[in-house]
């Protein structure tokens, strides 16, 4: 099987919750029947919103940096749980010989395959994602409406960086269902987790719905580009137990 790189550290939480969801969607009976996974999880790549939005240092040197580094260590392709950070991914394709999936394509063309052309996507994304208009352009490719949040969209980001990127998971969920409310009364019917926080917060407090989550997305897709085999049973034990909540779900 070939061998995935993971551009990692945006969080590193979010990198975490993709790695184990490789683990849990693998057909495995032992380790070996496992694909090789090499992870950089940089911490140094600057906040990506902050530099989309003219406030902070450019990311692109330190996420070439780890692409290289993957290259080097013998990754076949590269993955990156990011949403924002795919902005920048023609920069960072540019500078290596192995292809990206890319999360943004893979998550619309799910969102197709699942839901179907008339569904209305609600994008809840950090303010970066949504200025670029990444996941909007390719679901308007694919004939998919979208609506964005505006009057919660600043409670979303908190819930995004003081409760899931800060650690404070005790705050619960409130933030982020407030932004739920007002996509609904803008008549979306799916509700697309673009933030690898809003992924890792599915996990942590269970919350289910017609919620798209592309580091599930992506995990499979990487699984089937590696040589793997899915498997089927979905087992969810390794989020839906999380260490860091009790069975009781918080903040609803």
């Amino acid at each position: 099987m070939k061998t995935i790189g993971i551009i990692g550290g945006m969080g590193p939480l979010a990198t975490s919750d993709l790695y184990r969801r490789i683990i849990a969607r693998t057909k495995a009976a032992k380790d070996q029947d496992h694909i090789h996974v090499l992870i950089d999880s940089n911490t140094r790549i600057p906040d990506r919103t902050e530099a989309i939005i003219g406030n902070g240092e450019d990311p692109r040197p330190e996420l070439i940096k780890s692409a290289e580094r993957l290259e080097q260590g013998g990754a076949d392709f590269l993955i990156m749980p990011c949403n924002t950070a795919h902005y920048f991914i023609d920069a960072i394709q540019a500078k290596v010989h192995i292809p990206f999936i890319d999360m943004i394509e893979e998550t619309a063309k799910d969102t197709k395959q699942k839901y179907g052309q008339e569904t209305v996507v609600g994008i809840m994304a950090t303010d970066g994602t949504l200025k670029t208009k990444i996941y909007e352009h390719c679901y308007h490719r694919l004939a998919i409406k979208t609506v964005v949040p505006e009057k919660k969209q600043q409670k979303l980001m908190k819930f995004i960086y003081e409760v899931i990127k800060n650690g404070n998971y005790d705050a619960g969920t409130n933030l982020f269902f407030e932004c739920v409310e007002e996509l609904k009364n803008k008549g979306a019917d799916a509700f697309l987790l673009g933030c690898t926080e809003l992924s890792s917060a599915q996990y942590l407090y269970k919350f289910e719905g017609p919620f798209i989550n592309p580091t599930e997305i992506l995990a499979e897709a990487s699984i089937i580009r590696a040589g793997g085999q899915l498997n089927e049973c979905h087992s969810n034990r390794l989020f839906f137990g999380s260490p860091f909540l009790s069975d009781s779900r918080p903040g609803r």
